[in-house]
């Protein structure tokens, strides 16, 4: 999985590629990052990137023609390099909400092109004319695309094979069954008076997976319906999940 990003502020990804499980799938080529900063392909002696907006109001926008400009660059290094150029992708409030799922289809391209935004906004042209899709981390504004960036791909970069010690860890994530993950315990035994559950101590593979299916859904249930209606929309909910809810409700 290869990523390009686009960023005024190339040096924040440093906490990407340099440590944890992101840091060592990029040491050991599992993902690759290009960086690019629009101030390089700005043509003027200032390397000017935004501007004031027509029309008044606070804040600066991000000129169309160096972004445009630095993604025409990538594209180029793709062709030379045979490299299949993926989506170009803009973090910005208005995009779609950012999910598992989401996560799972990035990684089948094989590469991605993400523009971190500054300032008030990106020139709607350079939206217009250059960008496959906006996508967003919540309702809530950040100072710019890095983070936002940064934690999609660790989201998908946890989904190449290899990455994670034990493969089956990404599969049990919230999320990837359309649930939020069971609770999870270890060593003490008992802490502060609470007992770790007694079927974890049992030996009892089938019961511990029950177990933790129903705590899945209980958990979900309470605080995430709204995942309870999607799991069942898209039929990730058995018939012995269907019975187990109905208890809940009693």
């Amino acid at each position: 999985m290869r990523f390009d990003v686009v960023s005024l502020f190339p040096e924040m990804f440093s906490a990407l590629t340099e440590w944890g499980v992101t840091g060592r799938a990029y040491q050991r080529g599992l993902t690759s990052l290009r960086l690019w900063n629009p101030r390089d392909y700005a043509h003027d002696p200032r390397k000017t990137v935004d501007d004031r907006a027509y029309g008044g109001g606070p804040g600066m926008v991000m000129m169309a023609k160096p972004l445009e400009d630095t993604v025409e660059a990538i594209k180029a290094e793709h062709q030379s390099s045979g490299v299949q150029t993926g989506p170009i992708c803009l973090l910005a409030p208005q995009g779609e909400r950012f999910s598992q799922k989401i996560a799972k289809d990035i990684l089948s391209y094989g590469n991605l092109t993400l523009i971190c935004g500054r300032y008030e906004a990106v020139d709607q042209r350079f939206v217009d004319r250059t960008v496959d899709l906006q996508l967003s981390i919540g309702d809530f504004v950040v100072s710019g695309g890095e983070l936002p960036a940064m934690t999609m791909m660790d989201a998908v970069i946890r989904l190449i094979p290899g990455v994670l010690g034990d493969e089956d860890s990404a599969a049990q994530d919230s999320f990837i069954n359309g649930l939020l993950d069971h609770p999870h315990y270890t060593r003490p035994e008992i802490y502060a008076e609470i007992p770790v559950p007694d079927v974890l101590l049992g030996g009892h593979h089938a019961k511990i997976m029950d177990w933790r299916r129903q705590e899945s859904l209980k958990l979900t249930s309470r605080l995430r319906p709204d995942l309870i209606e999607d799991a069942r929309k898209n039929g990730l909910l058995s018939e012995e999940d269907e019975r187990f809810l109905l208890l809940l409700l009693k």
